[in-house]
């Protein structure tokens, strides 16, 4: 097996994960909260950076770290999961999945603003056709998802949804700082351990009242296929890879796949609102590649 051949192997791994998570997500949420559920899939995450971090004998670079990287990585873990993910996962909790999902999906437009706005990146005329496209699959997608519910969509989902993808692009703006040239499983597994803390903190009394096995194991897969063996696959094809662009492009199929098993599974019918949407959105960040 070549190394092209590992990589797409490991970016469909990837992708195959990531288009499942979204119904995770609601099965999750339909046992715990969507606080209780972050709370489980950061210590599974946790879990799963532990082992990765054993297998590559980093433990002692671990230790060398400094106080003021400790910091930083532990920061970036309370924008990332913690922050990220509550916006997300009630976002969840208030729209059907086929909603959410896309919405969160257009963060590349939002970071294309964000680097406008604050890092000095001038937006190209012609990405603008790309941008609209997006955006307006948004809308197109916003606007025709109430005939899922028989009434208006939950505006404060909707919001929440937007936040989740205002975040996620903050998050890539400020990773690009804080972490440099550090090492990237060892930045998820500071920032990982952080979050498991402070949502145990904060929300561990009240989830062991709550906790089913039903609701561990649905949240638990949240972890490892959403936060953690999705990062550790994608990343290793990037890195064996001789054509980074086509592993960028497979993921694109993500949403798509996903749409079948938010049909399949959670009985959601799929609006040809949200297909076309879905193709706007999608047709607009390749546009903007």
């Amino acid at each position: 097996m070549t190394q092209d051949t590992k990589a797409v192997a490991c970016a469909a791994v990837a992708v195959l994960s990531w288009s499942t998570v979204a119904t995770a997500f609601k099965v999750a949420l339909s046992y715990l909260s969507h606080d209780e559920m972050l709370t489980v899939a950061c210590v599974a995450s946790l879990l799963v950076f532990t082992v990765v971090l054993t297998v590559q004998r980093k433990w002692g670079s671990v230790a060398r770290l400094s106080r003021a990287e400790w910091g930083r990585f532990a920061l970036l873990g309370l924008l990332n999961p913690v922050a990220y993910y509550l916006v997300l996962f009630k976002a969840y909790d208030l729209l059907p999945a086929q909603v959410a999902q896309p919405i969160n999906y257009a963060w590349p437009i939002v970071l294309l603003v964000l680097l406008a706005l604050f890092g000095g990146q001038p937006i190209p005329r012609k990405k603008y056709v790309g941008m609209f496209l997006s955006l307006g699959g948004v809308a197109l997608i916003s606007l025709g998802g109430g005939e899922l519910t028989g009434d208006s969509l939950s505006a404060g989902g909707l919001l929440l949804a937007a936040l989740s993808a205002l975040l996620w692009a903050s998050y890539w703006m400020v990773n690009k700082k804080v972490v440099a040239r550090a090492d990237s499983s060892i930045v998820l597994w500071v920032s990982f351990l952080s979050s498991s803390l402070v949502m145990l903190l904060f929300v561990g009394p009240r989830l062991m009242e709550h906790l089913t096995l039903s609701g561990l194991l649905a949240s638990g897969y949240v972890g490892w296929f959403e936060m953690g063996i999705p990062f550790i696959c994608f990343g290793a094809a990037m890195r064996m890879t001789s054509n980074p662009a086509l592993i960028n492009q497979l993921c694109y199929l993500s949403p798509f796949l996903s749409l079948f098993f938010i049909s399949t599974i959670l009985g959601e019918p799929i609006l040809m609102t949200t297909y076309i949407g879905l193709l706007l959105i999608v047709g607009g960040l390749i546009y903007n590649r």
